[in-house]
């Protein structure tokens, strides 16, 4: 079967999950992808329990499909292989903060001058530009400096972090793969790559879409549990968390009216069975 990434070759130089995730995506639709390691440790995630056969699962799940090579970016050698490397390939990701890559000899300038057609992807903390560029962070401090933690959690409780990493996913790899295709799209028909910047902190604000309409609807601030959104957040009986008598939880999510209707015959109906079944039991 042919993939629709067949043919395309991507150097991987980033870690942990934003660009991994990125990379891996398309590795799974065929490209190929070449992880580029520093030569003494490689990809910190790999150094993340649990184990299977004393190589990480994690770094077995995000990293599959690709190949991978250690190369000490620091020497005249390493620089010289890949550049080589740069000359044969589609698309370049790299992780790094602003500046890193340029100090390497591998910042987009240099390599668009090796090959006018490499798709070249950064993907940051907070961007290439402005006040918090060379910041460190992780995927918890893009939500909160977003205000999605602000936001999450119940009215009268603290910020609730999700269960799953959503900057470096959905805000940080997810933006990449998107722009890394549109990138490829408009190179099928101009014949020129092209620079993308993703901020892992922009990709959050971006996912505030309802909160913002509703402050530029309404101008009132949101707050915790208390927003016009605040039904995806479990403000409403029809969009939330109950507990039940297994000790598990059951979710209910009808927020259209029929859906929530025919819900509330059927616990109705349930109720009315339950109370007559019990009345019965008591009158023998």
């Amino acid at each position: 079967m042919n993939l629709p990434l067949e043919g395309i070759r991507i150097l991987d130089f980033t870690m942990l999950l934003p660009g991994p995730w990125c990379t891996l995506f398309m590795a799974d639709f065929g490209a190929e992808v070449i992880k580029v390691e520093e030569p003494r440790n490689g990809d910190y995630i790999r150094q993340f329990p649990p184990f299977i056969k004393d190589i990480s699962a994690r770094h077995l799940l995000i990293n599959r499909n690709k190949k991978s090579m250690k190369l000490n970016l620091k020497t005249d050698e390493g620089k010289r292989i890949a550049q080589r490397l740069v000359e044969t390939s589609d698309i370049l990701v790299e992780g790094f903060r602003p500046g890193v890559m340029d100090r390497l000899e591998l910042g987009y300038q240099r390599v668009s001058e090796i090959n006018p057609k490499m798709i070249y992807c950064s993907i940051s903390g907070y961007g290439q530009d402005g006040p918090y560029k060379h910041l460190v962070g992780h995927d918890m401090n893009y939500l909160g400096i977003s205000g999605i933690l602000d936001i999450s959690g119940e009215s009268d409780g603290p910020p609730a972090l999700s269960g799953v990493q959503i900057a470096d996913i959905a805000s940080g790899g997810m933006m990449a793969v998107m722009g890394i295709l549109i990138a490829l799209t408009a190179r099928n028909k101009t014949g020129k790559g092209q620079y993308i910047d993703v901020s892992m902190l922009d990709g959050s604000i971006a996912q505030l879409y309802a909160t913002a309409g509703d402050f530029f609807a309404t101008g009132r601030s949101p707050k915790r549990g208390e927003t016009e959104t605040s039904w995806v957040l479990g403000g409403y009986a029809c969009y939330s968390i109950y507990p039940a008598k297994d000790g598990g939880y059951i979710s209910v999510g009808p927020i259209e009216e029929k859906f929530w209707a025919t819900l509330c015959k059927k616990l109705a109906g349930r109720i009315l069975l339950t109370s007559n079944l019990f009345l019965k039991s008591r009158m023998r």
